[in-house]
């Protein structure tokens, strides 16, 4: 198992770096002018070249790279142009904000997705499978935006139930309790349409170890329904359905902007969007490289886990290796 997970480790060096190219390469070959934005439209030449040699960015693309890889390298994520703030203490504090809103969604995701599955693949084809499997494709299929903007009109602006923006009350001595009251709406949200895929991965899954023989066997020795799900069933359904846990978890790490945006939740989405139009390359920088951090060290976690739950998934690592 410790091989397995130092291969895996090793893998994802390439990875990074290749991560790491992209996200400079996107934030430079962007179109506008960072220099235009901090000096203004009026600036002259002479003042955006001053910006331009006190930021570096007049130097090749490739020296920028180095440089800016040799610092990330160290733990230094370089200084907002717009902020002028270390991008560290901008992009992490933001990224534990949006830990908190992607963890508890994915945690619901996971709970409906996987209850609402193995009830439609216990009921296979009936109408009340046919009902889940419905529901699951409208909302799996629906814009995040479009349903923040309707829950937020229903039960903020209509109903009055729960608040409508930000992380906690702009009054304060909310604590815990207002925290979560601000949550519900945008982890509804965010959670709609990873539900909806465990659930249909779950139903998927557990149809197709459902039809082996063994189950047909365990059925005529007149073991219940729930027993078979339960022992024969769920445990060799489990390793598409982590896989899929894992890529939403990851999905929802990198993935919630629209919804911090239109919540006003203060986390690394809404701060990368802010950085987006300020052209903050820096930031914009850094907040990727975090979220794209984040998607590996899930997927690292989830090869572990399916592994963990799989041995022919080592033996096979372990034929490869010799």
């Amino acid at each position: 198992m410790l091989r397995f997970i130092a291969g895996r480790l090793v893998l994802t060096i390439p990875v990074l770096f290749g991560v790491s190219v992209i996200v400079f390469l996107l934030a430079h070959l962007a179109p506008g002018d960072v220099t235009t934005i901090l000096a203004g439209p009026f600036a002259t030449e002479v003042v955006k070249e001053k910006l331009r040699i006190s930021f570096g960015l007049d130097q090749a693309l490739p020296v920028q790279y180095i440089k800016w890889l040799g610092h990330i390298l160290q733990g230094d994520f370089g200084t907002s142009i717009a902020n002028r703030r270390d991008v560290a203490d901008l992009v992490f504090p933001k990224f534990v904000n949006t830990a908190i809103l992607a963890l508890s969604s994915a945690l619901l995701a996971y709970i409906i997705g996987f209850f609402a599955g193995i009830f439609a693949a216990a009921r296979p084809y009936s109408f009340s499978d046919r009902i889940v499997m419905g529901v699951t494709l409208m909302l799996g299929n629906a814009p995040p935006y479009w349903l923040g903007l309707l829950i937020v009109l229903l039960i903020s602006l209509n109903w009055r139930l729960l608040p409508a923006t930000g992380m906690t009350n702009i009054m304060g001595g909310g604590g815990a309790w207002d925290v979560f009251l601000h949550l519900i709406q945008p982890m509804l949200t965010t959670a709609a349409a990873p539900a909806c895929i465990v659930a249909r991965i779950v139903r998927a899954s557990m149809l197709e170890i459902l039809s082996q023989n063994y189950v047909r066997v365990a059925r005529a020795k007149g073991i219940r329904r729930s027993l078979i799900l339960r022992r024969h069933a769920l445990r060799n359904a489990l390793p598409p359905i982590v896989t899929i846990c894992g890529l939403q978890l990851g999905y929802l790490l990198g993935g919630v902007l629209f919804v911090e945006v239109i919540f006003a939740w203060p986390g690394i989405g809404n701060q990368l969007w802010q950085a987006i139009q300020a052209r903050d390359i820096p930031t914009i920088q850094g907040a990727t490289l975090v979220i794209a951090l984040a998607f590996v060290v899930v997927n690292l976690a989830v090869d572990a886990i399916n592994a963990y739950l799989d041995p022919k998934i080592r033996a096979s690592e372990r034929a490869g290796a010799s």
